[in-house]
């Protein structure tokens, strides 16, 4: 069974310095908080307790400005996506505990979307996956792109850019593993060209799943939907 990757170590001398930074001003606002497992992704992302303290605050007034609190499920435009099938998060999680995000590429039309509101439906599917982790056991989660029946069509390098900025910017360390499903040779010149926007952390955590077996280390295939 595969076990939850072990994050890296901050040191706890820089979370302290964070926790103080934020607690000014949570004091003020109890809507800046961060609890102490944000703060230590942010640290392994940010390096720096100046750089992660920055990060943190833009964060904090890109939630505020970009609406995270009208995403929900009743939302007409995270409706809307939800019965186009452009992904949904799994009622199970993976063979370490991730929350799952399932992505059929099939469903996905480069020529017929609305760019910011599907980067609206993206963020929507990353909050409701973040909120099932349990943070003592792990903190980041599994996104499954696949790519059974994928065509040119289905290529949008545009969202795939946003989720990188999403993930790099906003939910940083969020990502544990991605696991590519049923990946044609069609794909190969795409994955070039992404490959190339990803530091070497995060390409690391992508993988390609060639078989069931090989699925089995990292979920039980029955979890992932048939419906799509």
């Amino acid at each position: 069974m595969a076990s939850p990757s072990s994050p890296q170590p901050v040191n706890e001398e820089d979370l302290k310095s964070l926790k103080e930074r934020m607690k000014m001003i949570s004091s003020a606002d109890p809507q800046q908080y961060h609890n102490d497992f944000s703060l230590r992704r942010y640290l392994r992302a940010f390096k720096t307790v100046d750089d992660a303290f920055k990060a943190i605050l833009k964060t904090n007034k890109w939630r505020v400005d970009y609406g995270i609190a009208e995403l929900t499920e009743t939302n007409p435009l995270v409706q809307k996506h939800m019965e186009q099938k452009k992904a949904r998060v799994l009622r199970h999680r993976d063979m370490s505990g991730r929350p799952v995000v399932y992505i059929p590429a099939k469903n996905h039309n480069v020529n017929d979307r609305d760019i910011d509101e599907l980067t609206k439906f993206i963020v929507y599917c990353l909050e409701e996956a973040c909120k099932k982790c349990f943070e003592e056991v792990v903190d980041n989660l599994c996104i499954v792109f696949d790519l059974r029946d994928f065509g040119l069509s289905c290529m949008d390098y545009q969202v795939l850019k946003n989720l990188i900025w999403l993930l790099s910017k906003h939910y940083p360390e969020r990502l544990g593993v991605c696991l590519i499903l049923n990946a044609p040779t069609l794909f190969t010149g795409c994955w070039a060209v992404i490959k190339g926007w990803l530091d070497e952390n995060t390409s690391s955590k992508v993988l390609f799943v060639s078989s069931e077996e090989e699925l089995c280390k990292y979920l039980i295939p029955d979890i992932l939907p048939t419906d799509v």
